[in-house]
């Protein structure tokens, strides 16, 4: 991809201005796949695809090849999720095996709940039995109901994510990948989160650092640059996202330091839950979101999320209005409410927040785990991220 140029916070030049930008954006359902021509939107419905994969499958299978990886079949047309995915990638996540797409247009979401474009799913099988599926979605984070503080974090900000390289706004793993794209091109409204492309496949936090993760990891990263570019394209705006080379490596779990714990020196565990949480991994250092994941030897028990991106910060605010208890701080406030505790303060770099959330139950712990661990964790992290000094009132005070 030489030549094309990067999108990022301070790479937004790839793009078109914003007058054409927010046409494209704004573009009606009827309006939007006028761009797509008429092959493709054929190529786009379910029934289509899966006539048209059948019979082409069919006669490539005896030379290795699947109908959706080839570059030499003119006839084949787009490539899957928005005319995106190249040979290379598809061979990456799925081998030589037939695979069967399920692709959706574009589009503001026809019911006028707003936040959703489009889903691209692929599932490859192995004679007739399917064996692996990826999906891939375009949809802005939701910053004003709360739709997106819950199962999208659960997901997409884990321990198990990485960077995938300078100028790439998002996180990566061997199961879950996502990028934001280009406010430039994609706009955004006040209280909401980025505009996101994220891909799945599998379970969720399922990986660890052997050599079929780092693959997946690899194949994962490809997938959510590609598919990134191509909804760029789709929506009309110009530049594209880098492929990261070299591709990051996967997390692995260490042992806890009760005097650092999760890394931050000057965080001490209290020794209440030291013994079960004797390990811990920590991904997403040096992007828009810290993770912390610490338990036993594979299920993590709490989980400490610090979200420095002040845009993807924004899927958090809602908990800051509903029930829970309010905590205060010096540059800040936050709530705490059962097993989370989410706490925002003002930093140079604009909002940044902090969150504990118990995931699993502690034996000695008391109901409150997050709510006592969240004034040790930002006061220790907030001077860590040069955010400091942050006082937070603990539950007793």
């Amino acid at each position: 991809m030489s030549g094309e140029s990067d999108i990022g916070e301070d790479r937004v030049a790839a793009v078109e201005d914003q007058d054409t930008a927010t046409a494209g954006r704004e573009a009606s359902a009827e309006g939007r796949p006028e761009r797509v021509p008429g092959f493709r939107r054929l190529l786009r419905h379910r029934t289509a695809l899966a006539v048209t994969a059948a019979g082409l499958v069919g006669a490539l299978l005896g030379a290795g090849a699947v109908a959706w990886r080839t570059d030499t079949l003119p006839l084949v047309g787009p490539a899957p999720c928005w005319d995106s995915l190249s040979g290379t990638t598809l061979s990456g996540l799925f081998g030589d095996r037939r695979t069967e797409v399920e692709e959706q247009v574009l589009q503001g979401d026809p019911l006028g709940r707003g936040g959703t474009y489009g889903q691209c799913r692929i599932t490859s099988y192995r004679d007739d039995r399917a064996r692996r599926q990826v999906t891939v979605r375009v949809h802005q984070l939701d910053g004003l109901r709360g739709t997106d503080e819950g199962d999208w974090p659960r997901e997409f900000l884990t321990a198990g994510m990485v960077p995938p390289g300078e100028g790439l706004p998002g996180l990566v793993s061997p199961s879950r990948a996502w990028l934001a794209l280009p406010q430039s091109c994609v706009g955004r409204h006040e209280f909401t989160g980025p505009t996101v492309v994220d891909v799945a496949m599998g379970p969720a936090g399922y990986d660890g650092a052997t050599d079929y993760d780092r693959e997946d990891l690899a194949a994962l990263t490809r997938t959510v640059v590609e598919a990134a570019n191509g909804v760029v394209r789709d929506f009309g705006c110009s530049g594209a996202y880098r492929m990261p080379d070299p591709v990051p490596g996967p997390v692995a779990r260490q042992d806890t330091r009760a005097d650092a714990f999760c890394g931050i020196e000057g965080f001490t565990l209290p020794a209440a839950y030291r013994k079960e949480l004797p390990r811990a991994r920590v991904g997403g250092d040096g992007g828009p979101a810290r993770v912390c994941e610490a338990g036993g030897s594979f299920d993590p028990a709490v989980r400490l999320t610090t979200v420095t991106d002040p845009v993807l910060s924004e899927v958090f605010a809602p908990r800051m209005l509903k029930a829970g208890r309010t905590v205060k701080g010096t540059k800040g406030s936050g709530s705490v409410d059962g097993s989370r505790a989410v706490y925002r303060a003002r930093c140079q770099t604009g909002p940044v927040v902090f969150v504990v959330d118990q995931l699993d139950r502690i034996e000695h712990a008391s109901a409150d785990l997050a709510g006592r661990l969240l004034p040790g964790y930002v006061a220790a992290e907030a001077e860590r991220i040069g955010c400091g000094p942050e006082r937070v009132a603990g539950p007793e005070e």
